[in-house]
């Protein structure tokens, strides 16, 4: 599964071929989210401070997640997007 981003000890992940709606999957330890890229709703469990900055970083950069969803559903080579700052 490809990593698209990574900051404060949360990596950001895409698989290739995977089920609609689009998604991306965050882990944090032994933590793991999936989050939907046009709606926001997250599955799984994650602590409230990262989460928090999941979320901020999916608003920054919806755009980029549907492009990347797009790629992988193609299977073309994501492409990494920025860290939240």
């Amino acid at each position: 599964m490809p990593e698209i981003s990574r900051f404060l000890g949360v990596i950001i992940r895409m698989h290739y071929r995977d089920h609609a709606p689009p998604h991306f999957h965050a882990h944090y330890g032994e933590y793991e989210i999936t989050v939907e890229v046009e709606s926001g709703i997250v599955t799984g469990k994650f602590p409230k401070r990262a989460l928090a900055a999941v979320l901020e970083w999916h608003g920054m950069h919806r755009d980029a997640l549907i492009q990347n969803w797009q790629k992988a559903v193609n299977r073309e080579t994501l492409e990494p997007i920025p860290p939240l700052e």
